[in-house]
This record gives structure tokens, sequence and C-alpha cells, in this order.
């Protein structure tokens, strides 16, 4: 009976039994619960402040997967980062470069029967498969003494890219805005000396100086250097290259693009090496004479184009050119030479996949004064430097032939030029 009486419940009985089941299921169920958000939050407070740190296979694909989206990184391609103003970060732009650094024979055509032959000797072996030009002048007449390649250097020139400042420098130096010690303000407490522009080059400095300047100074002194005019006197087959009447618009950067990198303008390898030949000799400059024939050669006499206001300058701008073969961007010429002092100015840009190299320089001495100028077409190859070390061959070759070594010079004296029918500027009277 009392056994029974223990099995058997009544409805309310059992209903209360199974309430308090539920209820136990509940508080065990809740406070399983609770302890598992107190270990995530825990989880969570107790997590290093740093980023998510990936073992090192992880690491290695995310950097394989960001590599292979850089699909412009390849070989004959450069690019430029321009940041972000709203994000902060870097997009690139990519250049494709079409043109071959290369050639078979750069020599094919040339007429050189009034050319020195240890100086051009020199200039074919410095070359050596490069696709280019180079043309040695002799400052103190005007007289090519070697132009290889003669169909690239009689072209109608290439944009200046950087050499252009060589002009603009000189433009700034005589209007008396800076001197060589001047220090210009390029913002944000950044100021630079002529000096230093021209050994790194520097586009914002050559940029201030344009804008300074304006377009109707700059393009004057530009004319009054050779530009926008033939360089030679009667050489056969050689064009003219061009200065523009109108500034570059502001929008594709104006006069300071046009003074840091010559967008613009097109100018000849000729062009450059008789503004430099002027700076070497103190101011005057000369027609550029190319002897054909043994007879030329014989009758050769110097011809003045005219005086450049120049010879105080000239102790202001050497430093600079100095500098860029001594420790700037022309300082790849000293790897193979360094037994004289060289003055030079590099450039390089591009156009249409074209990649340009320029290198105009003169070695500093009172004997064997020469002033070449090495211009290279290519792609990613080609480019100031590359002419620079280029040229540092050439003068290599020349003085281990003793090139030089003290000589008496031959030379007649000069007589005042006349202009070719294409010279677009007219001698002083």
């Amino acid at each position: 009976m009392y056994i029974k009486d223990r099995m058997t419940k009544t409805p309310v009985q059992r209903s209360f039994l199974a309430m308090l089941c539920l209820s136990a299921m509940l508080f065990v169920f809740s406070g399983l619960g609770l302890a598992a958000s107190t270990s995530v939050r825990s989880n969570r407070v107790h997590r290093p402040s740093g980023s998510v740190q990936e073992n090192a296979h992880a690491r290695k694909r995310i950097a394989s997967l960001r590599h292979s989206t850089r699909s412009g990184a390849r070989r004959g391609q450069m690019f430029h980062a321009s940041s972000s103003p709203r994000y902060g970060r870097h997009r690139r732009s990519y250049e494709r470069f079409t043109g071959n650094s290369f050639s078979d024979d750069v020599t094919e055509g040339d007429s050189i029967a009034g050319e020195d032959p240890i100086v051009r000797a020199a200039a074919i072996e410095a070359l050596g498969g490069m696709n280019g030009t180079a043309v040695a002048i002799d400052p103190d007449s005007g007289r090519i003494l070697a132009m290889v390649n003669q169909k690239l250097a009689l072209s109608s020139g290439a944009e200046p890219c950087s050499t252009i400042k060589i002009s603009v420098a000189l433009a700034a130096l005589q209007e008396h805005l800076i001197t060589r010690d001047t220090e210009v303000s390029l913002g944000h407490g950044y100021s630079m000396t002529l000096t230093d522009a021209l050994a790194h080059s520097n586009n914002l400095y050559f940029e201030t100086l344009g804008r300074e300047l304006g377009f109707a100074r700059v393009k004057h002194y530009a004319n009054q250097f050779g530009l926008g005019e033939l360089a030679g006197y009667h050489i056969p087959g050689e064009q003219l290259g061009r200065y523009p009447t109108e500034p570059l618009p502001e929008r594709a950067g104006g006069v300071g693009k046009m003074c840091s990198f010559g967008e613009s303008v097109s100018m000849t390898p000729l062009q450059l090496g008789a503004l430099v030949a002027a700076i070497s000799n103190g101011g005057t400059l000369y027609y550029l004479q190319h002897p054909q024939t043994t007879e030329e050669l014989q009758a050769f006499q110097p011809r003045v184009k005219r005086e450049l206001d120049i010879k105080p300058l000239i102790p202001e701008i050497s430093g600079g050119m100095e500098a860029a073969v001594d420790y700037g961007t022309a300082r790849s010429l000293r790897t193979s030479f360094n037994e004289l002092p060289v003055l030079g100015k590099t450039g390089t840009c591009s156009a249409n996949g074209t990649r340009f190299g320029w290198f105009a320089s003169f070695a500093n001495t009172n004997q064997g004064r020469i002033v070449t100028v090495f211009f290279l077409e290519g792609g990613r190859p080609t480019f100031g430097p590359k002419a620079a070390e280029l040229t540092g061959h050439f003068y290599r070759a020349l003085y281990d032939h003793s090139f030089f070594a003290a000589k008496t010079p031959a030379v007649a004296e000069p007589v005042l030029g006349t202009p070719s029918e294409a010279t677009t500027n007219l001698l002083p009277q």
C-alpha cells in the first residue's frame, strides 16, 4: 500500500514536478550560454592590439597574389606613383616602351672624310651596340670632329628632357633672379641652390624659375642660345628643331613644364652641342661645320654666329654641371674616367613609347678641349645616366690615345658667319 501510494501521483503533483524539471533545465542551459558568452568577450578583450599575424605560408601566398595583380610591372615598362588625396593610397600608371635601345650598325651612311679618326673611333667604341648618336665638337672653332649616326644627329631632334635646364639656368642668372648660392624656396620649408638643382636635376626648382621668368623671357633666351634655329653652317641634311611660339597650356604644366622637361620643345644634338661649346669657350656661339672632304678640311675656317653675354655667368653654372658628374645624375661617368674634370648635364624623358637619354658635356682642360653630346633612343635601358656612362668610355678612349696631351693648335682665325636659309634668328649688327 505504501509503495503504491508513493508511485501514484495526483495530476496536480505531476504538473508541479514537470514545472520543476523544466525550470532546472532552463537554468542549466542559461548557465552554459552565459559561460560561452563570457568566454567570447574574454577573448575579445585579451586579443593583442596589433594586426593579425598570418603564418609563413599565408604571408607568402598573400605576397604572391599582390604581385600578380601588378599586371603592368613587366619587362619594358615603368610606372609612376601618384597619391590619391581621398584614400591616401597610391595609384600606379604604366608606360610601355616600344623603342629599341640597340642597333646593329649606327654608322651606316655616315660621311667621314673630314672627321678626326681617333675621335670617331672612340665615339663608335663608346656607343657599342646602343641605338643613338655621338657628336664631338671643337669648342674653339665649331668644327665637328666626329658625328656617329649622322641620320639621327641631323634629324629634327627630340624633347630635350632635363638638358633644357642649362638654358633656363643661364636665363635666370642673366635676369639676376638667382646666383649659384641663392636658396630658392620649393615649399614646405624646403629650398635648394642652383648647384644642387643642376647636380640632381631637380624639376620643381626649374619649374619655379620658369614661372618666375615667364614664357616671353624663357623663349627670348632660348632663341639667343640657338634653340629654334639651325646650328650648322650648310651641313647637308640638317633639320630644324622646334621652339614653340606659344607656352604650353597650364593644364599640361605651362611654362614650368617647359623649363623642367623641355615639354613641347624639339632640340637637336647639334643645337645642344653648340650651346655647351659656347659655355666651354667663354660665350662664342659658333656655326657648327662638318667638313665633307679633305679639301674642305684644309680650307676650314671657324664662323661665329654671335657672341653670348654669358662669360660672367659661366662660373655660376659650372659648379652645378661639375657636381652632376661628381655626385649627381651623371656620376656613372666616373666609373670609367677620373683623370680630368668633366662638366655636363643629363636628360631623361619619353614620348610615344620611346625613351630618350641625353648627356652633353665638356672636359675642363687646357689641352684637347672637346664638347660631346650623346643622345640615345630606345626603351627601358635608355636614359640620361646611361648616356653619361658611355661618355665616360669615350673620354677614357681619348685619354688612352693621348688626345688630351699638349699640342700646338692649327686653327685659322674665325670669320663672321652668315645665317643659313632656315635660321630663324638674325645675327647682331
